[in-house]
Order: structure tokens, then sequence, then C-alpha cells
């Protein structure tokens, strides 16, 4: 695709973006070439701009493995080893990796990633679509998906977490601020969040539930230890845990809040190895089976 001076103009760009434009161009320019020669020259925002207005294209590229300090490409990037890049990495459509991915900057993806390894990111890490990784994954930023989020190990992030579809971690589940998910959040082990935990459908633990503010889910929660929050508890249906159940001071603990009265007993059954002291709503069951 060829981007001509009237096309970018059109678009509104900053004054010395299009200056630099005028200077390197007599009247257009190949849309990959010249997101290649923005980064090339120090100008990363403005290829990331440039890829906001005109989109992602259907161009696919295959490396045996990647090396860079920072790259913006606009179609699909297949990496057939390892990928590390410093300051940015930026994928208009999918980008895939056989091996571990790490970008030292912050690493944005327009539709699905894939790493047969892990992934370690130390800025923010954006997926438009699926994000998967065989290993563990590690964000210092906040960490957004737009679809399924699956991790066969751990899943470490810095900031918050938010993901549009379900979200499935192998090990521990460790935020340090809030986690939104639109659909079922499981772990194998610990799920451990600094902010509000809110989940759209179940919440599923191998290990303990932590939360430093308000624990949520519109379906059940069930931990193996502990679940305790620095806020309310609040499910929609039924609430287990294999060690004890604790909201923070002066808030409450409910379920059954999606279930009519008549059906608490069989649908919004409550269970740990103590009756929890602040237990508003929910039927008490006793000690949760072994």
């Amino acid at each position: 695709m060829q981007l001509t001076k009237s096309l970018i103009k059109a678009k509104r760009p900053c004054r010395e973006g299009f200056r630099w434009f005028a200077r390197h161009y007599t009247e257009h320019g190949h849309y990959q070439e010249l997101l290649d020669a923005l980064v090339a020259d120090g100008r990363s925002n403005d290829a990331c701009w440039l890829l906001d207005q005109f989109g992602p294209t259907d161009e696919v590229r295959v490396v045996d493995a990647l090396t860079a300090d920072s790259l913006v490409f606009a179609g699909t990037l297949q990496v057939l080893g390892n990928a590390e890049a410093g300051a940015l990495l930026r994928v208009g459509r999918q980008l895939r990796v056989a091996r571990g991915l790490r970008v030292d900057g912050d690493l944005v993806v327009g539709e699905d990633l894939r790493s047969d390894g892990g992934i370690r990111c130390a800025g923010k890490l954006t997926v438009g679509g699926e994000l998967r990784a065989d290993w563990s994954i590690d964000a210092d930023g906040a960490l957004r998906c737009g679809g399924r989020l699956r991790v066969g190990g751990d899943l470490r992030c810095g900031a918050s977490l938010e993901a549009a579809d379900h979200v499935s971690v192998g090990l521990d589940l460790d935020v340090a601020a809030a986690v939104v998910c639109a659909r079922g959040l499981q772990a194998g082990g610990r799920v451990a969040a600094g902010g509000a935990l809110r989940a759209g459908h179940g919440i599923l633990a191998g290990g303990a539930i932590e939360t430093g503010r308000h624990l949520e889910a519109g379906w059940g929660i069930r931990a193996g230890e502990d679940i305790a929050a620095g806020g309310s508890i609040r499910a929609g249906e039924s609430l287990s845990a294999g060690g004890t159940i604790r909201a923070g001071a002066g808030y409450g603990i409910f379920a059954g809040l999606d279930v009519a009265l008549a059906d608490w007993a069989q649908s919004a059954r409550v269970s740990a190895a103590v009756h929890p002291p602040d237990l508003i709503s929910g039927h008490w069951s006793g000690p949760a089976a072994g």
C-alpha cells in the first residue's frame, strides 16, 4: 500500500511528523517501508500513530529469530525461534513466537498473540484477541486482553489486568492492582489481586484467593484454601473454601445474590472450615468436603 502526502495530511498529523515525511519522500511511500523508516529514525510514536490511522495489512513476515530495539509491523509476524525487542514491539495483526518472547518496553498486538514458551514484558502488554503462552507470563505494566487468556504456568502482572473472555492460569495468578474478567477465571494455584477482583462468571482456584478490595463473581467462587478480601465478598451462586472465608473489616459476605430464596440450599451453598462471622446471605452447609 502506497501512502501519499494527501492521504497522510487528511489524517491531520502533527506538524513535525508531516515535515519529516515531506523531507524523506517526494510524493508517496510504501506503508511498511515508511513504518520501518520512522522507527529507524527514533520516531516510534509516529509509526504507531500511522498504524492507528491506516490499520493492519495482510502481509505475513516469517523470520528465524527476532532481535530489535523497536519494531512496528502492520501485518502478521511469525518468529520460528526466540523474539527479543527493546523499547517497543507492535504488530498490527497476529504475533506467533515458537520459543520465548521478551520485550523491555511495551508489547502491543492487534489480534492474537501465541508463544510456545514464556512472555516477559517490562511495559504494558495489550492484545486485541486471544493471548496464549505455554509457559509463564510476566508483565510489569497493565495487561489488556481482548479475547481468551491462557497461561500454562504463572501469570504475574505489576499493574491491573483486564480480559474480555475466560482467564485460565496453570499455576499462580498474582496481580498488583485490580482484576476484571468478563467471563470465568480459573487458576491451578493461588489467586491474588492488590485491588478488586471481579469475574462475570465463576472463580476457581486450587489455592487461596486474596484481594485487597472487593471480591465478586456472577456465578460461584471456590478456593482450595482460604478466601480473604479487603472489602466485601459477593457471589451470584455458591461460595466454597477449603479454609476460612473472611471479608474486610466492616464488610459482609454474600452468596446466592442471583438465586431465588427457595433454591438457596441447592444453588447458594456456603462451605468453609468454620462459619464466616460476617455471612449475610446464602445457605450455610458446613465445612467443605475434602
